[in-house]
């Protein structure tokens, strides 16, 4: 279930009905702080009072509008409220902000008084190991908020996006664009993954498991964008803990994909090939190749090998330009891109190579399935989709014997798929395991969408070398 997917008319109300229910506190704060009521049901015009009650800067109001600051703002805001009237533990902090607005509501008819400005109360006198305490926990939370709501940091381990994204690239991934999901797995250490750090043992107790729900977005994901999923076939750990990946959608649901010769066909239609797509090239010489040779043209994967008929040479991956700029070379005699043919059968081809002999640069057609895509169940419909009904669609028991589909225990003629699917394939088209491989990414494994690079680090130079200066705070497309 995603509140993107709700009415208009079931999201105002959900906005309506936390508004309402914040301005019901508000009314009786403001009461006991001397303000008039009616302040309360007034959006900007209470916040400013609040503000005020509370003895923050009149102009922290401006800050209320600025992205990522205005997280921070509101929940100090929040806090300095409950501590204006009487609920200054840290279980009341918990609580306040777990349980708001409810929480408020109950202290605003409970009864407490109206203290004064928050800022110009006595500090409760704390020992240093219940500050530090207070202070790691109140960071690790924070921390958590902006990793779920807003922003999580990621580092690119593999070449599957080079050029566009290289290995040591530190980046961004807004979870906003995307809507941030809600944790199906709540039990877990914060800020953990799969796994405690260091170890191989998992972070989380997945005995208790939530509905998912997708709180509403900026957007949707559209072609070309660049997105971070989790790995959906690692079945061993809960949906929203399975290794993070990061690709390029090529397909969304309802597309037809095709690759013919390496060129990516979308409904028929010649794609978009990204800026700096990778291919594999075999580079014909006699000499050997220095390292700053291949480093200066930006090639960093390339490894001795022979080419038709016996000639030496080396395999690469890179850009079409980079590839032409080697060509270019005196002692370089030829650089041709190399792909499979045709007739040649990748047997981890998605969905089945035995009903669909593909391989990478020969791929399709495959439509991507979409919520309300009706198909008739027969073997070759199972070939394509049966995997994906089986694993993706939340099914009881799914069992395919043959032609038949059945779903527990009943068979099924027709099939109405419940979620939407996308196609991700990575830039560098040669050596990526992507959906050509693993298959389409359910709506509920998608992230978030990679903004910006923050921080690039180069493992192959030496110290002072390792910063790539040039790529940082560059945006991702």
């Amino acid at each position: 279930m995603y509140l993107n997917d709700f009415s208009m008319t079931s999201f105002i109300t959900v906005i309506l009905g936390g508004y309402l229910l914040q301005a019901i506190a508000y009314y009786k704060f403001f009461i006991k702080a001397g303000q008039p009521g009616w302040i309360a049901f007034i959006p900007i015009y209470n916040y400013y009072v609040h503000i005020q009650i509370v003895g923050r800067p009149k102009w922290w109001i401006l800050l209320l509008f600025v992205p990522i600051a205005n997280f921070f703002v509101a929940l100090t805001i929040h806090l300095d409220l409950l501590k204006s009237f009487q609920k200054y533990t840290y279980l009341d902090q918990v609580f306040g902000v777990i349980l708001a607005p409810f929480y408020m509501i109950y202290v605003a008819f409970g009864a407490t008084s109206y203290l004064g400005k928050a800022t110009d109360l006595p500090k409760v006198q704390k020992g240093p190991l219940k500050e530090w305490f207070e202070a790691i926990v109140f960071a690790v939370f924070a921390a958590t908020i902006i990793r779920w709501v807003f922003m999580e940091a990621y580092v690119i381990p593999t070449p599957s996006m080079e050029h566009s994204l290289l290995v040591g690239d530190f980046l961004f991934v807004s979870k906003l664009e995307y809507g941030p999901r809600t944790p199906k797995t709540p039990l877990q250490l914060p800020l953990t993954h799969a796994k405690i750090w260091g170890t191989n043992l998992p972070s989380y107790f997945s005995g208790i498991q939530l509905p998912q729900l997708r709180f509403p977005s900026l957007g949707r994901v559209e072609r070309n964008d660049v997105v971070v999923f989790n790995y959906p076939p690692e079945f061993e750990n809960p949906k929203d803990l399975r290794t993070h990946y990061i690709k390029r959608c090529i397909g969304v649901s309802g597309d037809v994909i095709e690759v013919k010769f390496g060129q990516v066909h979308v409904n028929k239609t010649i794609a978009d090939n990204p800026e700096f797509m990778q291919m594999r090239y075999f580079v014909e010489t006699d000499q050997n190749v220095k390292d700053r040779i291949f480093r200066e043209k930006n090639i960093w994967e390339y490894y001795p090998s022979f080419g038709s008929g016996n000639r030496k040479g080396y395999i690469i991956n890179t850009t079409k330009d980079y590839a032409n700029q080697l060509a270019e070379l005196g002692f370089i005699k030829s650089v041709e891109l190399q792909l499979d043919n045709e007739d040649k059968i990748d047997p981890r081809i998605f969905p089945n190579a035995e009903y669909y002999p593909w391989n990478g640069d020969h791929y399709g057609p495959i439509l991507i399935p979409y919520q309300g895509l009706i198909i008739d169940i027969n073997d070759s419909t199972l070939a394509m989709y049966g995997s994906t009904i089986s694993n993706y669609e939340e099914h009881g028991i799914v069992e395919i014997i043959d032609d038949q589909l059945l779903i527990d225990g009943k068979e099924v003629e027709q099939y109405t798929f419940a979620k939407n699917y996308y196609f991700m394939m990575g830039d560098n088209r040669h050596n990526s395991l992507d959906s050509r491989y693993f298959g389409f990414v359910s709506e509920d494994f998608i992230v978030g969408e990679a903004s910006f690079i923050w921080l690039s680090l180069d493992d192959k130079v030496n110290l002072f070398n390792k910063i790539r200066w040039k790529r940082i705070f560059k945006t991702i497309n």
